[in-house]
């Protein structure tokens, strides 16, 4: 997944900046409103930092991302003085067990490589009784299911881009007690919050 990410990343923000005006700023904010303040927080996938606004000035924790141009670009990204940025793949984090109070990703999950993993490696740097926040694109129901079945097969071997994915359930399956999930757009968008 990095290769892929590190030749779009110096294209990655001009793509988001209609999706942000549309309904992504609006949604990152409510994902940060789900987050306990006063937590060391992971971010998953940080990407270019485009949540970096969002972080209140006290946050402390770490903002992880696989790609290393995305991180370049993070980097010079204006950010909460105590937050760290680490190369990292979400699969294998390089983190103790049990050493945040919360972790949230933004759009990550259709990319991972495993799903099963990443909720593993979640529950295990994420105290217990944490907060996990996830702002996803997935499958959704009905007639559109299908539909995003088919978008599959192209954005997989375009961009290893899952456009199907159904994150809640593999959220439930790793072990997570979903607490909530608001549905956007049809339901192609979920906002789901979680507790380890």
């Amino acid at each position: 997944m990095p290769k892929t990410y590190d030749q779009f990343a110096p294209q990655y923000d001009a793509v988001m900046r209609p999706l942000e005006r549309w309904f992504l700023t609006r949604l990152r904010t409510q994902t940060f409103n789900l987050l306990p303040r006063n937590a060391r927080v992971l971010e998953l996938g940080a990407g270019t930092g485009r949540n970096f606004v969002f972080y209140p000035a006290e946050t402390n924790g770490v903002a992880s991302e696989p790609s290393r141009e995305m991180l370049k670009i993070a980097k010079d990204r204006k950010r909460p003085a105590a937050v760290t940025l680490v190369q990292s793949q979400a699969e294998e984090l390089p983190f103790k067990s049990a050493v945040f109070d919360a972790a949230f990703a933004t759009l990550v999950f259709c990319s991972v490589s495993s799903p099963a993993k990443t909720f593993a490696e979640l529950r295990r740097v994420v105290r217990s009784g944490g907060t996990i926040v996830l702002l996803e694109h997935v499958r959704p129901g009905g007639l559109l299911g299908p539909i995003f079945d088919l978008i599959n097969l192209a954005t997989v071997p375009l961009f290893e881009d899952h456009f199907n994915r159904r994150t809640a359930a593999d959220a439930r399956a790793a072990g997570l007690k979903v607490v909530g999930v608001e549905k956007r757009l049809l339901g192609a968008i979920n906002l789901i919050a979680c507790r380890v």
